[in-house]
């Protein structure tokens, strides 16, 4: 099941929250479904212009990001989505795993590193 291209905000009254790939105008940028998005400063609809800094149009490269991402929030906070009763959100986090960050990385300003979240870009 794939989310409608018309439907932005996963969760009733919270205009913070984007599902990403609906929000994206450029063909050079693909965001795999169910990926979101929150940004309580600016309006999370202007990722492109407030995220994405380095991607100049003469280099030509695609900057691609999977299905079911967590961009600066959590996905269990989602469970109108998933179907869960609100007083079991906890239930679906999962922060047992290590932190490993492998070679040559490069994290972005302001990124948080959260245990048992994989983003692999």
């Amino acid at each position: 099941m794939a989310i409608s291209e018309n439907k932005i905000y996963p969760r009733t009254g919270d205009a913070q929250t984007v599902y990403l790939k609906n929000v994206i105008a450029n063909d050079r940028i693909k965001i795999g479904d169910y990926t979101m998005y929150n940004d309580f400063v600016h309006d999370p609809r202007e990722f492109e212009k407030n995220n994405v800094l380095y991607h100049y149009p003469i280099n030509g490269e695609l900057l691609q990001i999977g299905k079911f991402c967590s961009i600066a929030y959590p996905f269990p906070i989602f469970f109108e989505e998933w179907g869960l009763d609100v007083k079991e959100i906890t239930s679906a986090w999962d922060n047992k795993d290590d932190i490993v960050i492998g070679n040559d990385a490069w994290i972005g300003f302001e990124a948080v590193v959260l245990s048992g979240w994989g983003v692999w870009l």
